[in-house]
């Protein structure tokens, strides 16, 4: 900087020039407006643009909140706006189609296409790099199948009185609170048209979950919102007339949640609105607070006995429970519970720590929690190892988008699939991440009325039954590209991991699998179940005896 800058900066500092220009111009527009004097005319309005500026610079340098602004007034806040519109300019103009934060331009606009009914084919080949570690892909047959039907379903709950024909894609558990009115609506109106499930999330049924009759799995969590006394605990009487619905087909305990695993909530009480507190059984303007543990239990087998009770209340209706791995020593104590009750449940869904529809603190988000594959390889092999596989259904989420998403988790190990974020995306999500602000841009995580009305109900629906239907007829194709018949046949020998640029292994090579019957034995296999296992006990969730390392 030249000296004579220097001086000038000494008495009057540069930065502060957005300001003074603002000064100079109120004065000379005044001046000017002074010698004509008409209200209308143009040196009045700009009098009145920088009058307004040059006091907002005045404003800023005596704030004491935000450094940036003392040190440059009015110019400053061009900063704060760049900051705001971050997200969407990274998303629109930076940001590369494969780049996923947390999903990517291609999984969205794929989501879009077949939401909306558009093409989603791709001219000119792929547009991933398949030559990278990580990249994966399912083998075909020289004798592919033709299959009459993309409606692919399953079982769940065979041997109770009221089993369900579930489709292998369903919508992940988004509570009426989170979500808006509209979008709930939207979501159970295209449930009901294409013939799948609806989780309510822990918020339990709404009137917009009733409005069109959509098939309805019922989550309970650590709130009993839905069926609760005043003091929250659990009221088996409420719970009992909402379970006995026909529209709900499975109840679903909810032990943890992907996004934030071990972490209770409270929704403050002025977002408690009447439909609201009328839903979760809460009074209308008061904090409602979800434990971050439950109160009906405390042992593994206190929980497959309230499990057991869920499902008499219910009128003998499949029942399980949902949750994150964590601890495995708690995850095998469930299964010595099994074991030693007799009591199992009819389905279990893994959530994965990459799941996440709402806001959760960043250290959760982030570092708690096993992702999906993990958590869903150790419930899946465990089972297996138990001999109790084929009586547990089990199902999975955590960004499951697309159809190779679906055959992945399936050769896995799942029976079937939900998602949240991607029939979010069918609503018209544009992943703003402002969830928890009440600033949706589209309409869907937001209880502002004005804002919901962006979200038009019919149109969404048609979406979010377009959105599964197309993907189904993806996964058709696929499986019949595989040669089989169904997707529940998709092995981890269909599916092919590069570990680098000259080497290839299957999945079922690559990942480790338990043989049926191999925890009954006294030698157990891998190094997870030979340290945790003996930790763990029917009676307790806690480790029973030092945690070491395994060998």
């Amino acid at each position: 900087m030249p000296s004579w800058l220097n001086r000038v900066n000494e008495q009057f500092p540069i930065r502060y020039s957005a300001w003074l220009f603002c000064i100079l111009a109120t004065a000379i527009n005044a001046i000017a407006w002074l010698l004509n004097r008409r209200f209308a005319s143009a040196e009045f309005l700009q009098m009145l643009v920088f009058g307004l500026l040059s006091l907002q610079g005045w404003r800023d340098v005596q704030q004491t909140k935000r450094a940036v602004l003392r040190n440059y007034p009015v110019i400053g806040h061009i900063r704060f706006l760049l900051e705001y519109i971050r997200p969407e300019i990274r998303q629109y103009f930076l940001e590369a189609d494969n780049e996923a934060a947390p999903f990517s331009r291609q999984q969205r606009s794929l989501v879009y296409q077949r939401a909306k009914g558009d093409p989603d084919k791709r001219p000119f080949g792929t547009q991933l790099d398949v030559g990278t570690q990580g990249y994966e892909w399912i083998n075909h047959s020289l004798a592919p199948t033709q299959l009459a039907s993309h409606d692919f379903r399953i079982t769940i709950g065979a041997q109770r009185a009221q089993p369900y024909e579930a489709s292998v894609f369903n919508i992940s558990a988004m509570s009426f609170g989170a979500l808006s009115a509209n979008a709930i609506l939207a979501l159970n109106a295209g449930a009901k048209r294409g013939g799948f499930a609806h989780d309510t999330g822990e918020g339990s049924i709404s009137a917009h979950h009733r409005q069109h009759g959509g098939d309805l799995i019922w989550e309970i969590g650590s709130g009993y919102f839905g069926c609760r006394n005043d003091n929250g605990s659990f009221n088996p009487e409420r719970f009992q007339a909402n379970a006995r619905d026909p529209q709900v087909k499975l109840i679903e305990l909810k032990l943890s949640q992907g996004a934030k695993p071990g972490h209770g909530g409270v929704l403050p009480g002025p977002k408690v609105t009447a439909e609201i507190a009328a839903a979760r059984g809460v009074p209308i303007g008061q904090d409602c607070v979800s434990p971050a543990a439950h109160s009906a239990f405390s042992t593994p087998v206190e929980m497959l006995r309230f499990i057991q009770r869920l499902r008499e209340l219910s009128g003998d209706k499949p029942t399980g429970f949902k949750l994150c791995i964590g601890h495995p020593w708690e995850w095998f104590a469930i299964c010595k519970a099994m074991l030693e009750t007799g009591i199992t449940p009819d389905f279990i869904v893994i959530d994965g720590a990459e799941g996440g529809t709402g806001a959760a603190p960043l250290e959760f988000a982030d570092h708690v929690g096993a992702p999906l594959q993990e958590g869903l390889l150790l419930v899946h092999n465990t089972l297996v190892g138990l001999n109790l596989r084929g009586q547990i259904k089990l199902g999975c989420a955590g960004k499951v988008t697309s159809a190779f998403d679906i055959a992945r988790m399936m050769a896995l190990g799942a029976d079937w699939c939900n998602s949240a974020r991607g029939f979010m995306f069918a609503l018209g999500c544009i992943q703003a991440q402002g969830c928890h602000t009440g600033h949706c841009p589209t309409g869907v995580t937001t209880q502002d009325p004005l804002r919901q009305q962006a979200l038009v109900v019919p149109d969404k629906a048609e979406r979010v039954f377009n959105f599964h239907d197309n993907t189904l007829r993806a996964l058709q194709e696929l499986v019949q590209a595989a040669g089989l018949q169904h997707p529940s046949e998709i092995s981890a020998a269909h599916i092919v991991h590069r570990i680098n640029q000259h080497e290839v292994r299957l999945l079922s090579s690559l990942l480790p699998f338990t043989r049926p019957g191999a925890l009954l034995g006294s030698e157990l296999p891998g190094n997870v179940f030979k340290l945790y296992w003996p930790m763990a006990s029917a009676h307790s969730f806690a480790a029973q005896g030092d945690l070491g390392v395994a060998d």
